[in-house]
């Protein structure tokens, strides 16, 4: 692989480092997955041939469980399926998703060997199970999966040890990757990708990973050096310090020693208190506002989670209500309302006051993110729709541009997002060109289309794609 090699990291173990200088926006490599799975709660719904979600599946005649798009996709995705398939029906019933994804591991190993290209920096067996560190609890629920692993396992395939199975769950545990949909929007199911298993994490990362066409790709988000050791985030740099040293010891077993965890870089934004004419608002005031916001998220969740959506706008105004004035427009729970607020008002179509708060939303985040981070472009061309769905037509087209010059950068202008970004771009420019012809005619033309053809619902509020790269326990 020409633009990486392997290295030992200090502290860190094996790493991955440049051995040219990389820049923004550069692939630094593209790798199919060893195996991938669909999730057991999206079984029905999405493909698992090409992850693909679909109103009308069709369902495998043999095990009566895996659902393709049609005859292609199947036949395509027969070489995985084929052994699957057999003991599925010969099981009775489908496992869970762990033990789909052990299995389709071992049958490949079995058929091709450790290494399966030229490309695959490491085999499986190097890989890190972290098996010593996990708690009890994690092992004992492995053990089970291990025991269910072996009645599930046909007779007729090569029989392996409980260590060598105890390590691909192992495996699985802490380097289950994502896998999106094609949106690359939503978690669809878990696959396993070696080489990225050899990138280390850090809070503050050079690097983004997408899923793009069936392959993740390694981005470099800015300038690299030759030499540079590259880095990508295993989980949402939004959280505080201490929470993502927390995550980051629970999931992976490591004390993230980055210089934004060592020094808290940006936790004061990340909870500061508000300056009203120009007097800071009180720390007690401001912890307690905090805390009241905790509990009004965990409310509103509840409520997001039963499509109460009512509800959820309900809770959130009455938050943002006491926030305001105490709490900064940096203040991560403040974010999370507005966000919560500008998504689901746009689904329920009120477009006015969800441009307000996504507007807030994207202005804080700009002061906590790295300016090329996938998720600020992702909250940027929302807000840009929202924008654009509300008439603002020369905000909206403004962040729908920003938002496509990021996105340009982390997915690349072949990623399906970054094409239907294109377009709105395309389409807002024009309007925007419409729009400084003649404010009247361009309003007298919108309302005149949106009454011939009403806008459609936006898609239903569902919690939030997992902004971490790897699968959560």
């Amino acid at each position: 692989m020409e633009n990486v090699e392997v290295f030992d990291s200090p502290g860190k173990g094996r790493g991955l480092r440049a051995t040219k200088e990389l820049w923004a926006g550069d692939v630094i490599f593209a790798e199919p997955c060893f195996a991938a799975v669909v999730f057991d709660s999206l079984a029905a719904n999405v493909c698992h041939g090409c992850f693909r979600r679909q109103p009308k599946l069709q369902r495998c005649g043999q095990c009566r469980f895996a659902q393709y798009c049609d005859r292609t996709c199947q036949r395509a995705a027969w070489g995985e399926h084929k052994q699957e398939c057999a003991a599925i029906k010969s099981h009775g019933k489908a496992p869970n998703e762990n033990i789909r994804l052990a299995a389709r591991i071992m049958w490949r190993l079995d058929k091709e060997g450790g290494v399966v290209s030229d490309m695959q920096l490491i085999t499986l067996d190097d890989l890190q199970d972290h098996l010593s560190d996990m708690p009890e609890m994690d092992l004992k629920e492995l053990k089970v999966d291990v025991h269910n692993f072996l009645d599930f396992w046909p007779k007729t395939s090569k029989q392996h040890t409980v260590e060598s199975i105890s390590h691909i769950f192992g495996v699985i545990n802490c380097n289950g990757f994502m896998v999106s949909d094609q949106k690359g929007l939503h978690a669809v199911g878990v696959g396993l990708f070696p080489n990225l298993c050899l990138v280390n994490h850090d809070c503050w990362p050079n690097c983004t990973v997408i899923l793009n066409n069936g392959k993740i790709e390694l981005r470099a988000l800015g300038k690299i050096s030759e030499g540079e050791e590259l880095t990508v985030a295993y989980v949402d740099y939004l959280n505080l310090s201490k929470d993502r040293k927390e995550m980051l010891k629970q999931q992976y077993f490591f004390d993230c020693t980055c210089e934004h965890c060592t020094n808290q870089i940006k936790d004061d934004l990340k909870m500061a208190g508000a300056v009203v004419d120009g007097v800071q608002v009180p720390e007690e005031k401001v912890k307690e506002v905090t805390e009241y916001s905790l509990e009004m998220m965990k409310k509103s969740e509840k409520a997001r989670l039963e499509a109460n959506y009512n509800e959820v706008v309900k809770i959130c105004r009455e938050c943002v209500e006491k926030q305001e004035n105490v709490l900064a427009d940096s203040h991560i729970y403040q974010l999370k309302m507005w966000s919560t607020l500008s998504e689901v008002l746009s689904y329920l179509q009120f477009f006015e006051e969800a441009a307000m708060y996504a507007r807030k939303m994207v202005e804080g985040y700009m002061k906590l993110y790295h300016p090329n981070n996938a998720q600020l472009g992702m909250a940027m061309m929302r807000a840009g729709v929202t924008h654009w769905q509300a008439g603002h037509i020369e905000v909206g087209h403004g962040m729908i541009c920003k938002a496509y010059a990021i996105l340009m950068i982390t997915h690349g202008p072949t990623h399906p997002i970054t094409k239907d970004l294109e377009a709105m771009r395309i389409q807002t420019e024009m309007e925007l060109r419409m729009f400084k012809q003649n404010e009247y005619v361009y309003h007298s033309m919108r309302e005149a289309a949106l009454q011939n053809q009403p806008m459609k619902m936006m898609a239903e509020p569902v919690e939030e794609a997992a902004k971490s790269l790897f699968r959560k326990k």
